[in-house]
């Protein structure tokens, strides 16, 4: 991928471009659907989760000004929304899961086109789309008609028509949506790259979770239109209770005397001792840096029990908890 194609304008790049939310209430007609939602984000790749139904879709759009606030603040560097709608929407790029393609028109006609609507001229507009189309890998494509590309293309059309005007943030809703494993794996690759690499925020809304733990550093997570949580994409263990793979030989009715001890619980898996503790009461309760339990922890404890019992360990490892196990113990819980 092209270093030079994508850039972010310094005016608005880094801390100066964040969004923040502040108790945003939001409903239709009779029914509430946001309660309150605060946050702000200052860059890099956000997941936005939650179940049907949690209010992500009307986040979504309060965040693009495409619905009149109702209660509460959105500001987008510096601008807010219920005031300076269209000096905000100038610094967010938008990609939905559905449209995005006007038959009849070429893919470079159509990107310059979005461009000269977000207020570029038209010379900088063609020439901003022909940038983004490469940068996307549809320059050999870009005189097609665009009702014929396929889906993966499509996909990758959308997003270059987000990129045109040179937004600070990406909205991207399903963006691998209907796309094959290798389609999916290209796309990702450019989200990662334009938040990674290009310095743009992004806030992914997917249901499919293997994509947020493979381009985001953090996630939101949405119930019922409340914010449920927000926790950061890492090594450390979101849920206090974790499982501990263990393998060795020696004094093993010492050992596991010295494990219940901590409070742990043990389960045998064919030649291993799965060894479940509460990182939160080994800790004294409190999470490790307010954004977790660190896993060190735990093994750290293991370790001191074989020492002083003298078994042996062929190995120690945390069981990995994969974020979609983490996500449905919130949601569901």
């Amino acid at each position: 991928m092209d270093g030079t194609v994508v850039k972010v304008n310094p005016a608005t790049g880094g801390a100066r471009a964040a969004i923040r939310v502040a108790d945003l209430t939001f409903g239709y007609t009779r029914r509430t659907v946001l309660h309150g939602v605060s946050f702000t984000l200052e860059g890099g790749a956000v997941g936005l989760l939650g179940p049907n139904g949690s209010g992500k879709t009307t986040l979504l759009r309060c965040l693009l000004g495409q619905v009149p606030l109702q209660a509460g603040r959105v500001e987008v560097a510096g601008f807010d929304m219920a005031r300076q709608a269209r000096r905000a929407r100038a610094r967010l790029g938008w990609m939905p899961e559905r449209g995005g393609v006007i038959p009849g028109m070429s893919g470079v006609g159509l990107v310059a086109y979005l461009g000269e609507l977000a207020g570029m001229p038209a010379r900088d507009a063609m020439q901003r789309a022909h940038e983004v189309l490469h940068y996307v890998g549809l320059a050999d494509e870009r005189y097609r008609m665009c009702e014929d590309y396929s889906q993966g293309m499509k996909q990758r059309l959308k997003l270059a028509q987000a990129l045109v005007h040179d937004p600070a943030w990406l909205f991207l809703d399903e963006p691998t949506s209907g796309l094959d494993p290798r389609g999916r794996a290209a796309i990702l690759e450019l989200i990662a790259d334009l938040a990674g690499n290009k310095g743009l925020g992004v806030v992914l809304s997917t249901h499919l979770l293997a994509d947020v733990e493979a381009v985001c550093r953090e996630i939101l997570v949405l119930r019922e239109g409340r914010l449920l949580a927000r926790q950061e994409v890492d090594g450390k263990a979101r849920q206090p209770r974790q499982v501990f793979e263990v393998e060795g030989f020696g004094d093993e009715a010492a050992f596991l005397a010295g494990l219940e001890q901590l409070g742990a619980e043990v389960t045998r898996d064919n030649r291993l001792q799965l060894v479940t503790l509460d990182l939160a009461r080994l800790d004294g309760g409190e999470a490790v840096g307010g954004d977790g339990f660190d896993p060190a922890a735990g093994t750290g404890a293991i370790l001191e029990v074989a020492a002083a019992t003298g078994f042996a360990l062929r190995r120690l490892r945390r069981r990995p908890v994969t974020l979609a196990e983490e996500f449905y113990t919130l949601v569901e819980g």
